[in-house]
């Protein structure tokens, strides 16, 4: 499909659009109805295709610009077009993807995350929260582990959801992956009561960091949780 303009593709996404999806997606903030199935599918035809990923995200369609994520190359991207990017995506699901599925890939991902982590908007400090619970799993060497948990204990519990969220997820894979700070993450959590009541599905794991954290190592054969 490397001939398909965008205006095809603007088309097809309206063809695949569904009134009790979108209705449902708006519950959770998003404004698009387009099954996510159908829409990987898609960006599975198109393949890789920058240019044109380009020209779906100037339209501001959130379905568009989810699928301009899927085709685009992340590594292609400049420091501040993925700055302008981020604060351009506003709606849950383009910010989660476009952090997750270009940001990470991307090879100013570093710069950006300390960027936005001292950002005074907080939709945009959580990708910063994001790309550094990251880096918690996969790459802490030189992380200040102890200095991220005196931020989370201090500006958690009265962030806005979106960081607050991010932060506790930050928590938490500092508790799992540390064994050296469980038990001080493990004693934030208690004490903020971040997320305690959150509703939970049967067989999901609580997003309560003292709970997810006893189950993570659990599940990694770690006797130490306490």
């Amino acid at each position: 499909m490397a001939g398909t303009t965008a205006a095809e593709v603007m088309a097809e996404l309206a063809a695949l659009d569904d009134a009790k999806i979108r209705a449902v997606n708006e519950r959770h903030g998003d404004d698009h109805g387009v099954n996510l199935t159908k829409l990987r599918a898609l960006a599975k035809r198109l393949k890789t295709r920058h240019d044109l990923a380009g020209e779906l995200w100037t339209t501001a369609d959130t379905a568009a610009r989810l699928l301009a994520l899927l085709i685009c190359r992340p590594r292609a991207y400049e420091r501040d077009e993925l700055d302008t990017m981020l604060r351009e995506a506003r709606t849950p699901k383009v910010h989660d993807w476009l952090v997750n599925y270009v940001v990470k890939k991307n090879p100013h991902r570093e710069e950006l995350r300390l960027a936005w982590l001292a950002d005074p908007d907080p939709v945009v400090a959580s990708a910063g929260w994001a790309l550094t619970t990251e880096r918690v799993a996969k790459q802490p060497e030189g992380l200040d582990l102890a200095g991220l948990l005196d931020v989370i204990e201090a500006d958690m519990k009265d962030a806005p959801d979106r960081l607050q969220w991010a932060m506790n997820h930050c928590l938490a894979q500092i508790g799992i992956e540390h064994a050296e700070y469980r038990s001080r993450a493990i004693g934030i959590g208690e004490r903020l009561e971040v997320l305690k009541d959150y509703p939970t599905s049967p067989g999901c794991t609580s997003p309560f960091a003292p709970v997810w954290i006893a189950e993570m190592v659990r599940r990694q054969g770690d006797s130490t949780v306490t």
